[in-house]
């Protein structure tokens, strides 16, 4: 069994079959997701999906790009969410200095509200990184005590992962492990312990080699698994009863 760690299926782009997208996951190995919010309206879809189908798990979380539109009601929704059994991580959080949506600063409040969310619920955190390594990193170390997670679709430097390993997280690993350009990210996956890797897909997003330029569906994250197993020089099996493992140790899902 495989596990997708990180999908969006409330994404619109599957209004018009997300039933078939959810069987053919199935189909393909894929006996869990853990779908993930990214706003308040996404993240009641998340919980509605989660409890609508028996393998699929929900995170909730308001994303950087929406942290503008936080408000201080929600931190109690959050958190009432986060008592539903099939509720197993406050995401998709963190720092997104690409697109900058919100401020910087405000980015920075709602990550950090969110992490205290988590804290106090004992949910891991799915967190969203992009071109804010440095500051990202200063926030772990001063207001991570006592949560853990993982760093959705990692592009950060091996230097970096070696610091995420050093305090129990894990690293998620998504299409573009598969694209020509993967850079650093190949020898990456090579050197992270077996433990503390994650395989996603980031549905509807960042669809894998041979998919790639179609809509990301969960199925697919078996390419991605396919590509770090090679990489590994590993039995496919092996890695997918590992990282299948990983999540349900990180997620507490059986």
């Amino acid at each position: 069994m495989l596990v997708d760690t990180h999908a969006h299926l409330q994404d619109e782009m599957f209004d018009t079959d997300r039933a078939a997208v959810i069987e053919r996951a199935l189909a393909a190995g894929v006996g869990r997701i853990i779908n993930i919010g990214d706003d308040i309206e996404s993240s009641a879809r998340s919980v509605k999906l989660a409890a609508d189908y028996p393998e699929i798990y929900a995170a909730v979380g308001i994303h950087p790009q929406e942290a503008g539109k936080m408000m201080a009601s929600h931190d109690e929704l959050l958190a009432s969410w986060a008592e539903l059994p099939k509720v197993v991580a406050i995401g998709e959080i963190g720092l997104d200095y690409y697109y900058e949506n919100a401020s910087r600063a405000c980015q920075k409040e709602v990550f950090i509200r969110q992490l205290d969310i988590a804290r106090q619920m004992h949910l891991p955190v799915s967190i969203h990184d992009r071109e804010a390594h440095g500051d990202l990193m200063e926030i772990l170390k001063r207001e991570g005590k006592g949560i853990t997670g993982v760093i959705h679709c990692f592009s950060g430097s091996w230097e970096m992962a070696c610091e995420l390993l050093r305090r129990g997280w894990y690293i998620g690993i998504d299409g573009p492990l598969t694209f020509k350009n993967a850079a650093k990210l190949p020898e990456i996956v090579q050197q992270v312990p077996l433990d503390r890797l994650l395989v996603e897909t980031d549905s509807p997003y960042l669809a894998p080699v041979p998919e790639r330029g179609h809509r990301n569906e969960p199925a697919f994250v078996r390419h991605v698994a396919e590509k770090a197993a090679e990489l590994r020089q590993m039995d496919f099996a092996a890695f997918a009863a590992a990282t299948t493992k990983n999540a349900q140790n990180l997620f507490g899902i059986k």
